[in-house]
């Protein structure tokens, strides 16, 4: 499991990283919240604990960008006791607060609650429906009503676009976000690959192409899967 760090704190950031490091787990870090996204975007955490009061760009806007893209859960670190900052920090779309100082025990056990929920989640995600078709993310299969598993057929890019819009229902994922995911950081720019695999998406699983309901464009930012 990789943990994305995101403290300007010295000292802590060093206690949590031998911490987490000693139990096993993957360990990126960022000192301010322009590198806190920059990772959320490319290093592909499991998990992010976070520090509301961050250089350059504070915790809010970072769980408020990351979740532009992203249901990575995010468990903020802060020591900040005010309730009503507690309430915007989750109602922006944090999972969980702990305020510091903490009993090392007591975060283990929010972070592995958080990865159980995650394993939860994922193997209820694992079948879902586009319409009149089933699809199976872990048979890597698509079968319309009628039982028909020949009739859709995806290449393994697809598979992997496909994958990012069906596990964020709903969200809007920026064009920046899906082209890194699945062309890598330096395609970033790459529009017309997106254009092109989101377009054979639609031929193949919308029921009128022309007019999608579920693979939708959202203009000047990116794409929105609808169930």
């Amino acid at each position: 499991m990789k943990i994305l760090l995101a403290d300007d704190d010295d000292q802590l950031q060093r206690a949590l990283r031998i911490t987490l490091a000693a139990r096993g787990y993957e360990v990126v870090a960022a000192r301010d919240g322009a590198e806190a996204i920059d990772l959320a975007a490319n290093a592909h955490p499991d998990l992010i604990l976070l520090d509301l009061g961050m250089p350059r760009v504070d915790g809010f806007d970072v769980i408020r960008a990351v979740r532009a893209w992203s249901k990575v859960p995010i468990l903020v670190l802060s020591g900040r006791t005010d309730s009503a900052e507690k309430v915007e920090a989750l109602d922006a779309g944090a999972d969980d607060y702990v305020t510091k100082p903490f009993a090392m025990d007591e975060l283990l056990a929010r972070i592995r609650a958080r990865a159980r929920s995650v394993s939860d989640e994922g193997a209820d995600a694992a079948t879902v429906r586009i319409g009149d078709l089933t699809v199976d993310l872990v048979a890597k299969t698509i079968r319309s009503d009628a039982g028909d598993a020949a009739s859709v057929r995806l290449t393994p890019t697809e598979w992997r676009l496909l994958e990012l819009f069906l596990k964020n229902p709903g969200r809007l994922l920026t064009r920046q976000m899906l082209l890194g995911e699945v062309w890598g950081p330096f395609h970033a720019n790459d529009a017309g690959y997106l254009r092109l695999y989101v377009a054979q998406l639609r031929r193949k699983l919308e029921p009128v192409p022309a007019e999608p309901r579920h693979f939708l464009n959202e203009p000047g930012m990116g794409y929105r899967f609808e169930p």
